[in-house]
């Protein structure tokens, strides 16, 4: 559900980590209502373009171990 995360939800001072996208009238929009909580957030994920990279990022890494373990690649040991 997008922006069901607000302000009022979040401790001071933590760190906030949006991974959802929810696509609205206004666009993207993440879980996390971000103009409320980044006032009380010690750091937080925008969205778009949070955490998309290292998804993308510990996906490949996770391909590379899988073939690894399966014997098919030795490039890089």
């Amino acid at each position: 559900m997008p922006e069901l995360v607000t302000g009022d939800m979040v401790k001071e001072g933590a760190t906030v980590i949006d991974v959802g996208v929810n696509r609205t009238d206004d666009g993207l929009k993440g879980d996390v209502h971000f103009e409320s909580v980044v006032e009380k957030a010690r750091a937080i994920t925008p969205v778009p373009g949070g955490v998309g990279q290292m998804t993308i990022a510990m996906l490949l890494q996770n391909t590379l171990t899988a073939a690894r373990m399966q014997g098919g690649v030795t490039a890089g040991r």
